[in-house]
């Protein structure tokens, strides 16, 4: 036990142990309260007086409750539940080092009590969820946000991954930076590439050596396809992949089978009719190279039939593949 600390202090140090300690299958009597108080803050007072502050905080709006077996927290900010869908987004999350997470997920933990920690197991084997090495993205968000707020612009390298599995430069960029999208499970910033005159999708985790410039951002309405600003819910349904090139209207055939997934995949506003016996038309807007890439994953079920540039280029695909499998 560290210095003893005064009893004016009783109040806020009985919160904490019905916090750390109860919940309603582990409620706290008053002695246990009190031995705790003396065990771990040096604080002595009569069971009247835990009774008191007990009181007090309920006088407060603490949701405690009392009963036979004694006294506990009743609620707090989150549940379990909450907690480990939390906790299982910071592990799936691979633009978050090993080491954030872990420190993360403590902190998560620490919203509820030593029995919810002692139940989370899987905690320990955050290092083989295949996490990113970078540990700049904290930093990056953090500038991204400051540079976003005072409209200006940024430069950074972006790097990719070279057959040593580690990140390498592959360019430099000077960007007007709008927006942070969690997508398919990784981050990306969108912003508008000041030399090549297009908007970008990079990859927050391939990010470093960033730093704001003095340049003014360029105002997102002024790019080609955003006067109108960000249409969130177009950004999200034609970007499967976050590539960069426009969308275009795009009509394929599949298998009814896939309905499902192609509505998980671009949404529900996308034109869906029936063609033939186990079979439906679909029309979306959507990133042509996005789109290639979508109907090669499915491509047992599904047949691009406009535009005939993109319907060519999955032929030609399909043939170069056909001659490496001879």
């Amino acid at each position: 036990m560290g210095n003893l600390e005064p009893k004016k202090l009783a109040l806020i140090r009985i919160w904490q142990i019905l916090k750390e300690h109860s919940d309603c299958d582990h409620p706290l009597t008053q002695d246990e309260i009190g031995d705790k108080l003396n065990k771990e803050y040096g604080i002595t007072i009569e069971r009247k007086a835990i009774s008191r502050n007990i009181s007090l905080l309920k006088e407060a709006g603490a949701d405690i409750e009392s009963c036979r077996g004694g006294t506990y927290l009743n609620s707090r900010d989150f549940e379990d539940s909450e907690l480990r869908m939390l906790i299982d987004g910071v592990l799936s999350s691979k633009y978050i080092t090993s080491k954030h997470s872990k420190e993360l997920i403590d902190r998560i933990c620490a919203l509820s009590n030593k029995y919810f920690r002692s139940s989370v197991k899987h905690i320990h084997s955050v290092d083989k969820w295949g996490k990113t090495e970078n540990q700049a993205l904290f930093y990056n968000i953090d500038l991204i946000s400051a540079a976003i707020e005072n409209n200006k612009q940024i430069r950074y390298d972006y790097n990719k991954y070279g057959i040593n599995k580690k990140l390498q430069k592959s360019s430099e960029q000077n960007v007007s930076p709008y927006l942070m999208i969690l997508h398919n499970q990784r981050y990306y910033l969108m912003a508008y590439n000041e030399y090549w005159k297009n908007m970008a999708f990079h990859r927050l985790d391939h990010i470093t050596n960033m730093k704001i410039t003095d340049k003014k951002a360029s105002p997102i309405k002024k790019v080609p396809g955003y006067e109108n600003g960000i249409d969130y819910k177009k950004l999200s349904s034609a970007r499967p992949y976050m590539y960069t090139d426009e969308p275009e209207r795009i009509e394929f055939i599949a298998d009814d089978a896939v309905v499902n997934h192609i509505v998980d995949w671009f949404g529900t506003d996308i034109r869906i009719v029936p063609d033939s016996e186990n079979k439906v038309k679909v029309n979306v807007e959507v990133s042509p190279n996005a789109m290639e890439h979508w109907a090669m994953q499915y491509i047992n079920h599904v047949e691009i039939t406009c535009p005939e540039s993109l319907r060519k280029r999955i032929k030609d695909i399909l043939k170069n593949a056909v001659d490496k499998y001879r």
